[in-house]
């Protein structure tokens, strides 16, 4: 059986905007990325609901319980790997100046003996779907586009940075 994640995409209405919140990992080998690194929050799990996990998973990684209501479910994507996600949305607001996430613990620097902790996640942003969708983990799009379909919204490309090159 393949390994399954389930997930939480928050999103708020701005004006006439959209904005879904996104969580950046932690930890040494993400610190300095940012384009496609960054998720809904999420994590595996075997033996519950898919959208219970999701709740859990949510709390673990923000440290706020999901009082939300009217899921409405996203579908499901498999990855390279096999693993299935599976994604809910669900309308609200978060202030992320206040999440506290869950740790983890490594050896860092690599092969030097020392244990160190890090948070599961460094930090959370609520962003417009074009951005969004750049910033978001290229197998998660598709969450993205299914949210924008149900919303009945377009997601227009973001803004291109003016280059040097």
């Amino acid at each position: 059986m393949p390994k399954q994640s389930a997930g939480i995409l928050l999103y708020r209405r701005v004006g006439q905007e959209v904005e879904v919140l996104l969580v950046h990992p932690g930890g040494p080998f993400w610190a300095r990325k940012d384009a496609g690194v960054w998720s809904m929050p999420k994590g595996e799990y075997s033996d519950e609901d898919g959208l219970e996990a999701a709740k859990r998973e949510f709390r673990e990684e923000l440290g706020v319980d999901t009082t939300y209501a009217n899921y409405q479910a996203l579908g499901e994507a498999k990855l390279k790997s096999g693993k299935i996600i599976s994604a809910w949305a669900v309308e609200g607001d978060l202030d992320v100046s206040k999440i506290k996430s869950n740790t983890f613990e490594m050896e860092w620097p690599p092969r030097s003996g020392s244990r160190q902790e890090f948070p599961e996640i460094d930090k959370a942003e609520w962003f417009d779907l074009p951005t969004a969708k750049d910033k978001l983990n290229p197998a998660q799009v598709v969450f993205l586009e299914e949210l924008a379909k149900q919303l009945e919204l377009d997601i227009p490309k973001a803004p291109q940075q003016d280059s040097l090159f």
